[in-house]
């Protein structure tokens, strides 16, 4: 993934509150359920930082995130970047509500080159990852709450 990819965007509609949505993205405890079941701790404020690891074969990923924007049932952004490896992304989750559903749009805008030896870097495999997290996980887990 370069600083000159198109940003990586995702929409997904779901039939329920702001709140629910917001809580699923958020909470932590919610978080683990479709994201990445050994998040830490993660609070949706502006400073917060938090790491976990993450094992694909033999590579490890330390997954370093840094919340750069957050407005409650609206929108959160934070930074992106693995301490083992050069690159750095920011991901935002933007809510939209419209009668009795809600709109959200995820994007990804890299902001320094990662590594494009390493098949996980390759924009293909972000897009696949977030329509996977997004379109299946998350869309799976609001069904059930």
């Amino acid at each position: 993934m370069k600083t000159t990819d198109v940003p990586i965007i995702v929409e997904e509609t779901f039939t329920a509150s702001v709140d629910q949505v917001w809580k699923a993205i958020t909470d932590v405890k919610e978080m683990r359920l479709w994201f990445f079941d050994n998040i830490e701790s993660f609070k949706p404020e502006v400073g917060f930082e938090t790491q976990f690891l993450v094992q694909v074969e033999d590579r490890k990923y330390t997954h370093c995130w840094k919340i750069i924007e957050s407005i409650p049932n609206k929108k959160i952004t934070y930074t992106w970047r693995y301490e083992e490896y050069p690159g750095d992304a920011s991901v935002t989750f933007e809510l939209f509500e419209k009668q009795h559903q809600v709109m959200l749009i995820l994007s990804l805008k890299v902001t320094e080159d990662f590594p494009s030896d390493i098949p996980e870097f390759t924009i293909e495999s972000c897009q696949a990852g977030w329509n996977y997290f997004i379109g299946e996980r998350l869309k799976e887990h609001m069904r059930g709450m």
